[in-house]
Order: C-alpha cells, then sequence, then structure tokens
C-alpha cells in the first residue's frame, strides 16, 4: 500500500472515509488501545514509524497520512476553514475505523491539528501530547502573547512567505543536498540539531518530497499587499490553512473544551522551526536584514510562538511541559530515549 517502504511490523491500508481514501501506518491489536499520530507539514506518516514500533504493547497506533500528503487521496485543502478540513477527515477516519475515543499526538503543523481536533471534539479525546507544535495562534504574523495580528490582513503569513525553490524541488522529487533549498538539506538542518541524521534518512526524505505541490496544493496561493513583506494569504493548501488569518477563534473554542484532556508538550531546546526567534519566520527574517523593508519590531517582531503556546497552555490549565536539550525541531525522533517514556508515561495516567 505504502510508496514508501516501511519497518517490519508497520501495517500499511488505505482506509474509505466519507471525505476521502486516506493511507494508514498502524501497529498494535486491533482491539487496543487508539493512539492517533498526526504529522506535520513537509512530512508523512512514516515520521512516526518508530514511534509506532515503541508504543506498548496495549496500544493501537494509527498514523494517517493527512490530505495533501503521502499516500493519502489528493484532495484540495479548503484554508479558509484553518486545520478543520482536517479535523473532519480524521474523526471520518476514526469513525471509519469504528474508534469513538482516543489518544491523540500531533508534531509541528499536527499540533495545530491537535488544538483544533479538541475544540470540536473534545470528548472524543483521552489525551493530547504535542511535539514542537505550531503555536495555537498559527504560523507568521502575529505579535504578543495573545497573538496579535501584525497587521489586518495577516500579510507576511501563508502561501507567499513559502520558499518557491523548496516547493519546486519536492515537486520535481529531488533528493540531492547541492542547494541550501533543497529537500534533503532543509530536513537535515532544521528538522533536527545537526550533525544528528536519522538510521531512515532516505524514508524520511521520501516522506518531506510526498507532499503535493501545486498553486493550490503546497505552497498554495497568495495575495499581494500592500504591508510588508508584500503578501498575504490566499485561500487553498497548508501554507495558508496554518495562517492566523483562517486560524481564526480556534484558541477560544480550545480553552473552552469540555472536558479537557491532559496535555503534555514536549519540545526541542533548539528548535529553529518553532521557537520565539524562528528562522522560517519573517519577523525574525526581517529582523536579520534578510529580507528587506522590514518595518522594525514594534510592527512586525519575530512571533514568540513557544511564548504564545505556554501562555494558552497556561490558561488551559492541565499540561505539562518537557524541554529536550540539545535537540532541534523532531524530539520525538532525536531522543526516544529521553522522549518515549514521558509519552508512554502519559497515555498511562490518561487511562
Amino acid at each position: 500500500m505504502s510508496s514508501i517502504p516501511t519497518l517490519p511490523g508497520i501495517a500499511s491500508q488505505m482506509v474509505q472515509t466519507p471525505r476521502l481514501k486516506i493511507h494508514v501506518l498502524s501497529r498494535g491489536p486491533a482491539g487496543g488501545i487508539p493512539v492517533l499520530l498526526i504529522h506535520g507539514n513537509a512530512s508523512s506518516a512514516t515520521f512516526w514509524e518508530e514511534t509506532l514500533l515503541a508504543l506498548p504493547p496495549q496500544y493501537r497506533g494509527i498514523a494517517p497520512d493527512l490530505r495533501g500528503y503521502g499516500d493519502t487521496e489528493d484532495q484540495l485543502i479548503d484554508a479558509t476553514r484553518g486545520y478543520f478540513d482536517w479535523v473532519d477527515d480524521l474523526l471520518g477516519l476514526m469513525d471509519a475505523l469504528g474508534v469513538e475515543r482516543f489518544h491523540l499526538a500531533g508534531h509541528s503543523l499536527g499540533g495545530g491539528v491537535v488544538y483544533s481536533l479538541i475544540a470540536a471534539a473534545a470528548a472524543r479525546v483521552r489525551s493530547a501530547t504535542l511535539f514542537a507544535p505550531a503555536s495555537p495562534y498559527g504560523f507568521g504574523g502575529t505579535k504578543g502573547l495573545e497573538g496579535t495580528p501584525c497587521y489586518p490582513d495577516f500579510a507576511g503569513s501563508g502561501g507567499g512567505i513559502v520558499s518557491p525553490e523548496f516547493a519546486r524541488l519536492i515537486g520535481e522529487g529531488y533528493r540531492g543536498s547541492e542547494f541550501p533549498s533543497s529537500p534533503r538539506t532543509v530536513m537535515n538542518t532544521f528538522y533536527w540539531k545537526p550533525p544528528f541524521i536519522p538510521a531512515r534518512e532516505e524514508a524520511l526524505l521520501s516522506g518531506v518530497l510526498s507532499e503535493k505541490i501545486g498553486p493550490q496544493k503546497y505552497p498554495g496561493d497568495s495575495v499581494p499587499s500592500a504591508n510588508w513583506p508584500g503578501a498575504a494569504p490566499g485561500r487553498f493548501g497548508p501554507a495558508n490553512a496554518i495562517s492566523p488569518k483562517y486560524v481564526g477563534d480556534t484558541v477560544e473554542r480550545f480553552l473552552a473544551a469540555d472536558p479537557r484532556p491532559p496535555i503534555l508538550w514536549v519540545r526541542g531546546a533548539e528548535d529553529q522551526i518553532v521557537s520565539d526567534h524562528s528562522l522560517f519566520d519573517m519577523g525574525t527574517l526581517g529582523a536579520a536584514g534578510a529580507v528587506p523593508g522590514w518595518p522594525g519590531a514594534e510592527v512586525f517582531p519575530p512571533q514568540p510562538m513557544v511564548g504564545q503556546t505556554r501562555a494558552v497552555l497556561e490558561r488551559y490549565g492541565s499540561f505539562r511541559e518537557h524541554v529536550i536539550p540539545e535537540t532541534g525541531h523532531s524530539p520525538q525522533i532525536e531522543r526516544p530515549d529521553l522522549v518515549d517514556p514521558l509519552f508512554h508515561a502519559h497515555l498511562e495516567a490518561a487511562g
């Protein structure tokens, strides 16, 4: 089933849901306690294989390729719904699998899906784990711990800030490392802290290359803006879906969840993608002189992604934060010896 070779013990299947056909990797007994694992941007379910294999035997790990990624049916993402195309897909998947309640974990963009899924269906979630999650306010274009928009049109977020060269090389299936924007270079520079290289580098690179590319896919569309850096979010694709323009009232809906599933937040101390000075954030790049015309820190400072997450989770109340030293954006891949015990204990404590 999977276009990417899987590790022994990992099952691959296509599941027809009411919305689309979803590719799923899984491991564990059919009657086991379900754990739904949601991958990030420019990756796929392949990134969860070691995590699936490490789950204690009483759990059934379920790792789908999100809409727009991997071997899941190629359908457009309506970015104006924020994360909710993915949320509805995943709830439909769990219904199709006959799963009512489940543990939930998300990495990076997948963390944003976690917030929205709790906002939509908290009663179905036993526990949630956030691995290096996106800010609850979305990616780019906000300032302050309350997620205040830098501009009314949310310029500086969405498809217009994605490297077109990175997207082009993904679309070409480029596996080299000659260019700074090559998928392999980006993965090994930013997904984890160099000089770490995962044992399954080639399979993980294939996961990166599985993202669907196009003007309505990734990087998505954008609209011209009079505000710096000159582009505001469009209406399609994952980069626009995670813009604060469309994340909207998700934070308040998340904070209104009843019940509130307990949350474990695990992040790398040296994450360069999700941080208070992300190297993928226009405020950070503008302050460094990498993007001309920066309007200054009062107008468009670096987005305090970690600070925003902590402020929201402190209002949520039921959470624990763990920072993994000498680790980048993928602590579950870089340091499973430290992360898996935390994850498994959290699952066990939630019952």
